[in-house]
Order: structure tokens, then sequence, then C-alpha cells
């Protein structure tokens, strides 16, 4: 079963407290799982961010949007319990409760930041998104629009260029010893499937084989290279290697590293721009926002 939106935990979570009982969230949390007849796995599921699951998440935006409206409240740290303005809600047996329906409460406008504006003027809650997840989605959004925007300007330049870029993104995620060192990489080899060789740490422990591909996004790396890139490794005794390529690998290709001796890593146009943006590689801040939370250790009196 899918994860139900953080608005239709509303009216389930405010039954549960009907019986005028203080409740943990954490006991809210299994009630509304058992509700719901949500499985483990479901539960487990995290919002991009992997920092909360989507279930948590939609549950505690349904509290705090409760508790906004004034229909439940927190006696103490991670504990709610209904009002009676949530009993006289229940009273009304209403079908269900949305961001809409507790416009109805000057608490819950408030909250909104819309105290001020006339009820008509109000602007309709429409997403079925918590705040978090809308924040998320657009960050999603914006970050897939640079992926594309990273591989369209790789494309433009020259392939010396991508040369450097792959040495500068192995030394930003932390390989490659010194600059120095590591602008050599694609120096020191000719052709014969490999394409550079660069430490894999400051010490020179050992060496990482690259192999570096600007292709089309739309061209596929098939079987018959990654095999011509593990028969140059085995060859120089190698055991472990990069293919790096703009565009993607064929399900064969990727099928055939894993039953390889030396340890090959594919990463593809989505997965290198992925580590660029993670990396600051080729890409700058231009705003950062952080998401705060209350902290309640810091509450804690015990």
């Amino acid at each position: 079963m899918d994860i139900p939106k953080y608005h239709e935990f509303m009216l389930p979570l405010l039954k549960e407290l009907k019986d005028g009982k203080e409740k943990s969230m954490l006991e809210i949390k299994e009630m509304m799982a058992k509700s719901f007849n949500l499985s483990e796995e479901a539960q487990k599921e995290l919002l991009p961010s992997g920092n909360q699951s989507v279930f948590e998440n939609r549950v505690g935006w349904a509290r705090t949007y409760l508790k906004k409206a004034g229909l439940v409240d927190s006696p103490r740290r991670s504990f709610v319990i209904i009002t009676d303005r949530g009993r006289e809600v229940l009273a009304e047996n209403p079908n269900e409760i949305t961001s809409n329906y507790l416009k109805k409460f000057d608490e819950f406008l408030e909250f909104q930041n819309v105290s001020n504006k006339k009820e008509e003027e109000v602007e309709e809650v429409t997403s079925d998104q918590t705040p978090s997840e809308q924040f998320e989605s657009a960050y999603k959004k914006l970050k897939a629009g640079l992926k594309n925007e990273l591989l369209d300007t790789i494309m433009s330049c020259s392939p010396f260029f991508f040369e450097r870029l792959v040495v500068d993104l192995l030394i930003n995620l932390g390989y490659g010893g010194s600059k120095k060192e590591a602008g050599e990489a694609f120096a020191t080899t000719g052709d014969e499937g490999i394409d550079g060789i660069i430490k894999e740490d400051k010490l020179g422990l050992d060496l990482i084989y690259i192999q570096a591909k600007r292709w089309k996004k739309d061209s596929c790396v098939g079987r018959p290279e990654i095999q011509k890139f593990a028969g140059a490794l085995q060859g120089k005794r190698a055991k472990k290697g990069i293919f790096i390529t703009t565009s993607y690998y064929s399900n064969e290709a990727r099928e055939f590293v894993k039953n390889l001796d030396s340890k090959i890593i594919l990463i593809d146009g989505d997965s290198l721009a992925d580590y660029m943006i993670e990396s600051n590689t080729g890409v700058s801040t231009t705003s950062k926002y952080e998401i705060k939370k209350i902290d309640t250790d810091y509450f804690n009196e015990d």
C-alpha cells in the first residue's frame, strides 16, 4: 500500500486520541502504521535527503497541523493529547480533515501566515505534500536541471578538458595524491584501453586505472568496451579501475563487471553529474537554505 498523504493521517490520528489519554508519538506512529496496514518496507522509505522516513515525516506534519489548529496539544515532549476543540471536531463526524478544513481556526491561519488576509483571499492549500516534501521536490527539480546543464556543458568542451575534469573530480573525491601527481594521470599512459593512472591515496598504497569516454548522452557503452578495459587491467596486473562516461551503460556491461576479479566502478553521465555536484566540481553555490528543527535534547529538563 502507498504511504497516505499527510492530511490523510489527521483524522485517524485525532480519533486515536479520543479516549482523552496522552500518547507518545512512537505509539501514534505504530497505530497509524497498523491502521493503514503499512509494511515495514513502506515505513522505512526515505525522503530524497535520506534524513527521515516519508512515513514519519507525514505523521509528524499531521500532528503539527492539528496542534497549530488547536485540536491537539503536547503536554510533554513527544507526547500528544486531544483538546476540547478536537473533541468538538470529532463530534461533527467529518469525512476527512484537510488543511482547508483547518482554516476555520484562527490559530491555523496565523500559522499559515495569512491571518491578516480576508477569508476569500486565502490561497487554497492543494498540495498533498508536506512542506518538507515540497522543499525536497523543488530541490530535486533544480538538481535535475543542473545535471542536464552540466552534461551539455561537458559535451561542448574539448576531450583534453574532459580529462582535466576527471582528474579534478577524483581529487575532490579524495583520490590522486597531490595535485601535481594527479595532473599527470592522463599523461603517463598510452591508449591500450587505459587513459590514465591515479593514486588511490596520498601515500600511493594502490593505483587506480582510468578509462574516460566523452560520448553523447544517448550513446551506449556496451560490454565490449568494458571487456577491453578489463583486459587492459589484467595486462597491468591491476585490481582497480574506474570507467567514466558522459553517456550510459548497457545492462550487459553492468552485469559483466559483477563477476570480475578486478574491481571496476562504472560511472555514467548521471552519476558523473551527481559526483560533480556533491564534490563542488564545476559548480558553485548561489543560495543556501538550512532546514532546522527543535533540539529536543536542549529543552530536556530531566
